[in-house]
This record gives C-alpha cells, structure tokens and sequence, in this order.
C-alpha cells in the first residue's frame, strides 16, 4: 500500500507552489529588475522594511491633522469681498448642495481677514496662531473632490477610492517607506476622547496592504493602547516564560503554514505588542517637556489641553521613529450646518494655537525640514446659507495648509470664484494632492503597487484619476 506523507512534495505540489516563482522570474526579467530578497516589504518577507525609493526624500515622516467635517474655506481661509457685497441675494447661477432643499442666499464671512507674515498670506482674525507661522506653509485654496457625501469624501482623501474602502495613504507611506522601529508602531493614530471620526477604523485601514502598515490607535491620556500591559500580579519572571512559550508556537507555524498571511500577520501583531510594552510609556510621558513646551502647545488651558496633548504627542512620536501620525478630532465637528460662525470660533479656539504649536516646535528641533504637517478636511463648505446661519457641503472647491517636508513656505496656491463656490485657478484634486506627498517622500505614485485582485493597486489609480504631481507646491 502506498503511503501519503501530509508534507511530502510531489509533482502537483511543486509545480502550484513554483508556478508563482517562475512567473516571478520571468516579470522580474522583462521589467528589468532584481528579485526581491527577503525582507523586501512584500508579504513573503518583512512587510515593514522600505520598498524601492526613487529619489532622496525631502520628507520621511508625516503628520495629518485631519479637520473631520469639512471646514469652511471663505470664513478661514479664502476671504471673499465679492460675497460680503451680495449678502443676502440669490446666488447668481445653479448650485450643488448635499441638502438642496435648504439652500437659501449668498451667506457673507462675519471675520475679518488680515495679512499675516513676510509672505502676506490673508487669513482668518480666528487663526492667530496659523497666522503666526503663515512663512512655513503652504496654503491651498484650489482643492477639489468627488462627492458632497462624507463618507464618500472621507474614503477619498484617505484611501483614493469614494467607492470601495481600500488602503489608507498612511499606510501607503508605511509601506513604501518601511519602519525605523521595532518596538513602536510604523502608523499611529491619536483619537479624540468624545469618539472616532465618521467611517471610524477605516481611515486608517491597511486594507489588502499587510496587516502590519495600518494605524495603531493610541490614547492621549490614561493607557495609551488598550490591554496592552500584562496584570500586575503577573510577575517578569513569569512573563518572560509565557512570552518563550508563545515564541515556541508561533515557530512551529510557521514552519507548518508558511503560506498563511494573516497568521504570519497576527504573530508580528502579538510580537510588536510585546516590545511595546517597554517602549510606548517612555514616548507618551510628557514630564520630560518643559514648562514653556507644554504653555506652549496649550497643555496649561483647558481649551486647548486635550488637541495640544495630542500634537504634542505627535511630535514626539515621529522624533523616536513614527513614520505616519494621525490626530482626529470626534465625529464632525466642522461639520456647521447650523450656527457655523459660532462653531468655527470655538473650534479655532481648541485647534489653533496647537496646530500653529506642532510647526513650530518641529521647526526649532530642527524636524521640520523631514516631517510633513497636514491640515485638511474631507471637502468645504457653500457660499450660500443652509437655514438662517449655516453652510452646507461643498465639493468642488476648500481649502488646505502644509508644512515641512519640502513643501513652498509661504506660498499661496490656486483660486477659486468670487464666491468661493469653485476652484478657478490651479485646481489641486485628491489624487493629485496624494501623488505629490509621495513625491515628496520620494516614492513615484505610478510605480507604488500591491497587486490584488488580479491588478496592480496603487493610491492614486492613475489610469482612472489622471493623478499628477503638482511642481509648483514643491520648494
């Protein structure tokens, strides 16, 4: 009788488990390119060791403080005369409202606006601070997207697809990128206490891309990462054997289904999880700051506390290796369908001076140059009225800042219409926003690919988006 060994090779055997090789072989020889070794970023080796740069990057690490809700661009940033003379009359023409049935007349800015800087950047009277760093940044008021819905929105300034959920653009960084660290996460995201952002865990998904490149949410206050620490009654000794015997099963794994994935991913996930026990509590303790850092950021006003921790955090964060930070604020705030210039005072008032802090501090460490800081929302908001002090959601045209990175300081780019409805002037799209950050960390948005699903997925999807790089943003 003949015997089946359960891992014994034969001839089916081989040819499925070699047939991908030499395919392998054959595509590396007609693209011209070397075989990747191990520990390559694909998901056969390390799924956070850098994948191929094309050029010396001016950034290497990235901070997005994402403004959940769409803020508006004429009452901050983009000051319209023209819509304080025609206050109160019927916009001149057809307009898109998500709630087109409360669209009501031309809706004026009730702040001022004054040049801030060498540079002479017009801004909000709410955003001193912004306005205090106004020679760092650059200001985009020309970007554009495809939906007023924000979910949709929010999937597309974070993954590149309004449609189906894919991988994050921190991820993306992290996995062209790779990690500096091993005992900290590649991508962390810092949460706001009153919740998560609309779509939640999805803005910082990894999607198809390894398990490894998404966010790790952190807490700004109390245990940082949730049942991350042992129980106190567990002594190191004891630990210590635990954390063997677990090495011991994960080996025998791998060894026994070396194809599967998300085993291998879980196993990293676990073993990450253990070196972070030591390494998270020295970066998230403040103590080492100094009195005028923590005044600073706002950590001694109870306004400005809770986001400047968080800014704050983040800086220290990708000064011990962090590739990809992300702070939120809590479901929609800038979401001001109602009594928008009451909200925006007192969200200008929580953010500002820990937005403008973070620029700073990075500047004076001497960080600035290799970090990238990003203000932006998903979409912004309509000239006319939603009710009698609101704005509604505005896609074809808001505004964003950078900063560092190799970004222009003190630069203005792009226009819109004399109401703020359109970008008219160097229009800037989602996709275009997204292959120039790669292009500033030195990756070509063409040739970033993970293929899944029978296709090469990149972050712009260039074919359909037309995505290109914007020169002129860059110093």
């Amino acid at each position: 009788m003949t015997q089946y060994l359960p891992y014994a090779m034969n001839r089916r055997s081989f040819l499925s488990q070699a047939g991908g090789g030499l395919g392998m072989l054959a595509l590396s020889h007609l693209l011209g390119q070397q075989l990747p070794a191990a520990g390559d970023g694909s998901r056969r080796g390390d799924p956070l060791a850098p994948q191929l740069l094309e050029r010396r990057p001016r950034a290497k690490s990235v901070i997005l403080l994402f403004q959940n809700g769409g803020p508006s661009q004429m009452d901050l940033f983009d000051p319209k005369p023209e819509l304080t003379r025609h206050h109160g009359k019927p916009y001149p023409g057809n307009i898109e409202a998500h709630f087109h049935k409360q669209v009501r007349n031309l809706l004026q800015s009730p702040f001022r606006f004054q040049p801030h800087g060498q540079c002479g950047m017009q801004l909000c009277e709410l955003l001193p601070h912004v306005g205090s760093i106004a020679d760092e940044i650059t200001l985009i008021r020309s970007m554009k997207t495809e939906s007023v819905d924000h979910e949709r929105a929010l999937r597309l300034i974070h993954s590149g697809s309004s449609i189906v959920p894919k991988a994050s653009l921190g991820s993306w960084v992290v996995y062209g990128l790779g990690s500096e660290r091993e005992d900290l996460p590649a991508y962390v995201v810092l949460t706001d206490p009153g919740g998560l952002p609309i779509d939640g865990v999805n803005n910082w998904a990894s999607a198809f891309l390894p398990a490894a490149c998404q966010g790790t949410p952190f807490r700004s206050s109390g245990q940082p990462v949730m049942h991350l620490q042992p129980p106190r009654e567990l002594s190191a000794a004891a630990r210590q054997n635990q954390l063997a015997l677990l090495g011991q099963l994960n080996a025998d794994h791998r060894t026994r289904y070396p194809q599967q994935d998300e085993l291998q991913a879980r196993i990293d996930h676990f073993e990450l999880a253990a070196r972070m026990q030591t390494a998270v509590p020295g970066v998230v303790d403040l103590a080492g700051e100094t009195q005028e850092t923590r005044a600073l950021y706002g950590l001694d006003q109870e306004e400005t506390a809770d986001y400047g921790r968080r800014c704050l955090l983040a800086r220290r964060l990708v000064e011990q290796g962090v590739r990809f930070v992300s702070v939120y604020l809590h479901s929609q705030p800038w979401d001001t369908h109602s009594k928008n210039a009451s909200q925006l005072g007192g969200l200008c008032r929580r953010t500002d001076r820990p937005s403008a802090a973070l620029v700073t501090d990075l500047k004076r460490r001497g960080m600035l140059e290799d970090t990238l800081v990003i203000w932006a929302g998903e979409f912004g908001r309509l000239p006319v009225s939603q009710g009698p002090d609101g704005r509604d959601h505005n896609r074809h045209a808001f505004s964003i800042w950078l900063a560092g990175g190799g970004f222009k300081q003190g630069y203005v780019h792009g226009a819109t219409d004399d109401f703020g409805y359109k970008a008219t002037e160097d229009s800037v799209g989602v996709h275009d926003l997204h292959a120039t950050l790669l292009h500033a960390l030195g990756i070509d948005h063409k040739r970033l690919a993970f293929h899944h699903e029978g296709r090469d997925d990149t972050l712009t999807d260039v074919v359909v988006s037309g995505a290109r790089v914007i020169p002129e943003l860059l110093a």
